[in-house]
């Protein structure tokens, strides 16, 4: 089992201590009571569940009863109640995918010993196809974008890939096999980084953390993303669009992203580019780094190169990738790279690209 490590490393110039801090690349307490984000290796689950009728419906606001099991480590058969609604906005709707995201509700006092020790809610992302194995190289590709950003920060949300039967009770038992991933929840990263999660309905760049903040932007350029906003979202809806706040009071802000479907990185069947920019399609990066923040630039390109060898290998030694699959997010990887092994091609790609202030 390949147990998650927090160490302090030893930064052996001041100018890789400056990167540390100010990417927020400090080292945290291991978390044990939290076990389900302990370890990369896959969890094989039994979902039970009226699925026809939830993804006929779409419940929002209302769990529907489910039961999942599991074998543990010792080999007992684990039996846990959970409840499920649909989520989302963009892959809840029936012509984008017939199954939908999910969150998996937990009664607390049922998870003690178990895997899934101290979770409550947690978002499940699926197959979003029913008809088609590729789709589950989709949710591979998602998940290595989140373990992307865990190794360049702390100030991620975690992930536990699972192979899921999911078992029709509307349907006699009519089981399928798919491939998807919990997300942890945001008390669990607020927990487990110390830093509070924050609700509010809009900020601005200069209440947020400028490094981390450059290099979220420089992540977003890395898997091709332009659907997001770490200042705003939709009216009447706490911000922000696909990043979630934390800070404590009166200090800057981080604004963590997570949900990287439309990215180039995952190229899911309906990603689109964001129609403002006139990208042809989401493999076409594009730099949204807020200009104010160019002096954070550096440490950020420092922190993907330290990060090279790492990200190299997430990809290589996911045995569930197909080999096109994997020689494609390889190339990606490649033109990513190819674009900071110059000063010159930095300025040229990411210091010149970046965004007024005044924009949103």
């Amino acid at each position: 089992m390949a147990k998650r490590k927090t160490l302090i490393r030893t930064a052996s110039t001041g100018q890789f201590l400056l990167a540390l801090v100010s990417l927020g690349g400090v080292a945290f307490a291991d978390d044990a009571d939290a076990p389900l984000f302990h370890d990369d290796a896959i969890v094989e689950v039994r979902l039970e569940a009226p699925f026809r009728t939830i993804m006929r419906e779409r419940p929002t606001d209302e769990d529907t009863a489910a039961v999942l099991r599991y074998v543990d480590g010792n080999g007992n058969n684990v039996q846990l109640d959970v409840g499920l609604r649909t989520r989302g906005h963009f892959r809840r709707r029936p012509e984008i995918c017939d199954f939908t995201p999910l969150r998996l509700n937990f009664k607390k006092s049922e998870t003690v010993g178990t895997l899934f020790e101290n979770q409550d809610k947690l978002k499940l992302v699926t197959h979003c196809d029913d008809d088609s194995p590729q789709y589950d190289q989709f949710v591979i590709n998602e998940y290595l974008v989140y373990q992307t950003l865990n190794l360049l920060t702390e100030f991620s949300f975690r992930v536990r890939l699972l192979r899921l039967s999911y078992v029709d009770t509307d349907q006699s038992g009519r089981e399928q096999v798919r491939l998807g991933f919990l997300i942890e929840h945001r008390d669990g990263l607020s927990e487990r980084t110390g830093i509070p999660s924050l609700k509010t309905r809009m900020v601005t760049f200069p209440d947020l953390n400028p490094g981390y903040t450059n290099l979220a932007s420089v992540f977003h350029y890395f898997i091709g993303n332009t659907d997001f906003s770490p200042v705003a979202t939709a009216p009447g809806e706490d911000c922000c669009h696909n990043h979630d706040l934390f800070a404590k009071e009166g200090e800057p802000i981080y604004s963590i992203p997570y949900d990287f479907d439309m990215s180039g990185f995952v190229k899911a069947p309906h990603a689109a580019p964001n129609p403002r920019f006139g990208l042809h399609s989401v493999r076409e990066r594009l730099y949204r780094g807020r200009c104010v923040n160019n002096a954070y630039l550096p440490a950020s390109v420092s922190r993907f190169m330290e990060k090279r060898s790492e990200i190299y290998a997430l990809i290589n030694e996911q045995e569930l990738l197909t080999k096109s699959n994997r020689k494609s997010l390889l190339k990606f990887v490649d033109r990513f790279y190819s674009a900071l092994n110059s000063p010159q091609n930095i300025e040229k790609k990411l210091t010149r690209k970046c965004v007024p202030i005044t924009t949103q």
